[in-house]
């Protein structure tokens, strides 16, 4: 399983605390996460979309899928280690 960078795993971790593992449009500075981050954790299965903003069709609002969570579990508790 590959690893996940230093910004994918930010943005895995905050859907840990989400309900329904929801995660992230925006970092914690307010600003949007990066298009690339999003793609690259949808690529590599650890999201997937949830749905479509309607006021804001180009932001994917997605959710952790079963192996995202795992990996950002993972992280957390080596982390804490």
């Amino acid at each position: 399983m590959a690893s996940p960078t230093q910004a994918q795993r930010r943005y895995l971790q905050r859907g840990l605390d989400q309900a329904g593992g929801k995660l992230p449009i925006f970092d914690r500075q307010g600003q949007r996460v990066a298009e690339q981050t999003v793609r690259a954790c949808i690529r590599a299965g650890w999201a997937t979309p949830w749905f479509r903003n309607p006021l804001k069709p180009d932001w994917t609002v997605c959710k952790l899928t079963d192996s995202g969570k795992a990996v950002a579990e993972n992280v957390r508790h080596r982390e804490l280690a």
